[in-house]
């Protein structure tokens, strides 16, 4: 690939993974649906009641018969009310959903350790060795889908595939209650048919510019031409370039209990452009350097954490050999994250930046000079 005068090698395919990933179908809303039968097939929203807010607060979540009358996530709860005056608004309950997401990542824990949460209601599972020594990784998806609805009564989707990209979008593919395999063989094919607007990460008015290119599907992207498609999104123009030929070498990265220091803000007002995105990663950056300093730490991995109007919550993470410690420096590369993986078009309420991987910040003593350089 050429930039200019840069020239990039294009990355092998690793397709030797098998890679599940597990969506719960309308998480908190099935959950308030199982635990109130009396409410069971009509439509349900997860949110405070407009009556009771003064018209405020957003949706959380809705399940598959409110979405019927067009509400959805992030929507206001007034709004979803004026759609459905007769759904069922049930406020959220945070700790509740926390203890059955851990009880479903115990049963994906029957299968393998190489689990990624992206959220309470979703996660990457690395299956090529499993605890089980199953050869099919379709086979453990299916046994997963029957023990979370035995053990918990809930549904779930689930992708398989031999990257985290491809099962995603095929997790999505037959909901609710879908299994969809995409083997090598099959991926390009899959990836042509898809609408443009199916392919995970790409936004609303990613959408919008791309239709205006004439990229309407896969295909139309896959023909793109490759300098274009980076001149027009940068970054993220090279990923969906790899992306539409299936190539996705990303590990399933699985959470681990280890010391870190970390900072996060919540926006009452949504942020809608990259520049306020800017803004506000250089304050948490100073916030971070902050704590790292009063507590003698730096560290070697910097997670960027992201959660969208919809409540949809992303963490991606880079490390190396030396240690993040300024702000300046905190702030460069978690701007790098923003840009290879952030979505300004799908509106920001949080952002974190987290440093992992800690050591103590050892100090040379130094001989300072006999004079007052000050007046030198």
């Amino acid at each position: 690939m050429q930039i200019g005068i840069l020239t990039f090698k294009e990355p092998e395919n690793d397709r030797s993974r098998k890679i599940i990933h597990v969506d719960m179908d309308a998480f908190y809303a099935s959950i308030e649906e199982r635990d109130h039968p009396e409410h069971r097939g009509k439509p349900i929203v997860i949110a405070h009641h407009p009556k009771d807010t003064g018209r405020k607060g957003v949706v959380t979540t809705a399940n598959y018969a409110a979405r019927e009358f067009g509400i959805h996530s992030a929507m206001s709860a007034q709004k979803a009310f004026e759609l459905c005056p007769e759904a069922v608004f049930i406020a959220p309950r945070m700790g509740h959903y926390k203890a059955i997401s851990r009880q479903i990542r115990e049963i994906f824990a029957r299968y393998t350790d190489l689990i990624e949460p992206l959220s309470l209601d979703e996660a990457y599972l690395d299956v090529t060795r499993n605890k089980q020594n199953l050869p099919s990784a379709s086979v453990i998806a299916r046994r997963i889908q029957h023990e979370i609805w035995h053990e918990t009564g809930l549904t779930c989707s689930a992708g398989v595939s031999f990257n985290k990209f491809i099962a995603k979008i095929a997790s999505d593919f037959k909901k609710p209650s879908g299994l969809t395999v995409i083997t090598p063989n099959d991926a390009v094919c899959f990836l042509h048919a898809l609408p443009i607007e199916k392919f995970y990460g790409v936004g609303k008015k990613t959408v919008e510019k791309m239709k205006l290119l004439g990229i309407h599907s896969g295909e139309d992207l896959f023909l793109f031409d490759q300098s274009k498609l980076i001149s027009q999104f940068g970054k993220h123009g090279y990923v969906l370039y790899q992306r539409v030929r299936g190539i996705d070498n990303r590990p399933v990265e699985p959470e681990r209990d280890r010391k870190s220091i970390g900072k996060e803000h919540t926006f009452p007002r949504f942020l809608g452009d990259e520049e306020q995105v800017r803004l506000e990663l250089k304050r948490i950056a100073l916030d971070v350097q902050q704590t790292l300093r009063t507590n003698k730490l730096h560290g070697r991995t910097l997670v960027l954490k992201i959660r969208y109007a919809d409540f949809e919550t992303i963490t991606r993470r880079m490390t190396r050999v030396d240690h993040f410690a300024k702000a300046e420096d905190i702030f460069r590369h978690a701007w790098e994250v923003w840009s290879d993986h952030g979505a300004i078009e799908r509106q920001v309420r949080l952002l974190g930046i987290t440093i992992t991987q800690l050591d103590p910040i050892h100090y040379e003593n130094i001989q300072l000079p006999l004079w007052d350089t000050m007046h030198l």
